[in-house]
């Protein structure tokens, strides 16, 4: 992401992301809210975006309790050897992400689930559907959602849902018909979930805010 002035609006998303960030590795927690991160003007922040649950998996620690946070990588684990972004920060970014997975070892069946649960609230599946869905009573699976994606399914749906109907209104489509295709009631409806999740209308949105 550039910048070309004081600050930039996140949107929240459903992710979290590693980021190279005023020369600092970032961890970015998932967000309920609009983000702004002041910049200076032509500088360039570097993101790799987590797949579900590798966040948790690589760092050890629960998603929601770096919901909202930015945190310095260094808060969490420590890499060996030393790390050079000044010739090509994207390669730079991708090797820690590389050493980090090293280290971690990730448990494949953890990573599976958390995926095959974030695929089901891009789905749009009520959250007893997905306690169905993957065994799990509803308490638990409010539990591992929280630990995986920073907060429960039924955010986590919301979520994906207000970002599928903001793409489409920024690839162009009506705000009544992004409304309707990403399942919300009615555009009234969308509108007032923009208005709580980021603070602005679909509109005012798709014209001047960012995607992280």
């Amino acid at each position: 992401m550039s910048s070309d002035g004081p600050e930039k609006h996140v949107v929240p998303d459903g992710v979290m992301d590693l980021m190279w960030f005023q020369n600092r590795l970032v961890v970015a927690g998932a967000d309920t809210r609009t983000m702004i991160m002041e910049t200076r003007a032509g500088e360039v922040t570097w993101g790799l975006q987590f797949a579900p649950g590798v966040a948790y998996a690589l760092l050890g620690v629960p998603a929601d309790e770096l919901t909202d946070q930015r945190a310095e990588l260094s808060e969490f684990v420590s890499l060996p050897g030393t790390w050079s972004f000044e010739d090509n920060a994207a390669d730079a970014l991708e090797r820690v992400f590389i050493a980090l997975w090293t280290q971690a070892d990730p448990e494949r069946s953890l990573l599976r689930e958390a995926a095959s649960l974030d695929r089901a609230a891009r789905e749009g599946l009520s959250v007893r559907e997905m306690a169905e869905l993957h065994g799990l009573p509803e308490r638990s699976l409010r539990r591992l959602s929280n630990r995986l994606f920073g907060y429960g399914p039924k955010t986590l749906t919301r979520i994906h849902r207000f970002q599928h109907a903001l793409h489409l209104v920024r690839a162009g489509l009506p705000l009544s018909d992004a409304a309707a295709t990403a399942g919300y009631a009615d555009q009234a409806h969308f509108t007032r979930e923009s208005n709580l999740l980021a603070g602005r209308t679909p509109a005012a949105l798709a014209g001047r805010f960012v995607q992280s």
